[in-house]
């Protein structure tokens, strides 16, 4: 499986890291930058790149995944989240990284370089990559009306025991 990995200063050590521990474990990384610590560099430059790797990939038909880091991981998140068709998701805990890929069929992980310990961010990424995301039919159908919207921009309709109790 092929890794798409961007940062900021703040997740540059992590991502050094997790480019000798991918290849380690048989994964293919593919650094999308940055490669030299700068206080001022900007997060979306490298995260943007690194979900459209993702994206160009599996639209090729690749198994593929990417990792984004910051300090917190939220910007990173957000710039991962504004490439089409990209689902990212914040992981602070192994429960929140399986629950990226079980129910939201996450293709890119975001974390915190500075939220947790160089292992534990290892172990979150890890749960993340390892975990399948199973095709139950109330996230296929989740994941559907997201999609749609994105495309359409068009709101899901409402279900009818919402009728009658907010908007419309």
């Amino acid at each position: 499986m092929r890794v798409h990995l961007g940062c900021d200063h703040a997740g540059l050590e992590l991502k050094s890291h997790l480019t000798d521990w991918l290849t380690e474990h048989g994964y293919e990384p593919v650094d999308h930058g940055p490669f030299v610590y700068d206080a001022l560099d900007d997060y979306p430059v490298f995260c943007l790149r690194a979900a459209e790797g993702v994206r160009a990939d599996r639209e090729a038909g690749l198994d593929s995944l990417g990792v984004v880091i910051g300090g917190s991981g939220n910007g990173e998140q957000i710039a991962a989240n504004k490439v089409q068709g990209i689902r990212a998701a914040l992981a602070w805990s192994e429960q929140t990284a399986s629950l990226a890929r079980e129910h939201n069929d996450a293709w890119v992980v975001a974390v915190g370089g500075r939220m947790h310990s160089l292992e534990e961010m290892t172990r979150l990424v890890e749960v993340f990559l390892t975990t399948p995301f199973p095709g139950d039919e109330r996230h296929v159908r989740r994941i559907g009306q997201l999609s749609s919207y994105d495309a359409t921009g068009e709101l899901p309709p409402l279900p009818e025991s919402a009728l009658g109790h907010g908007d419309a």
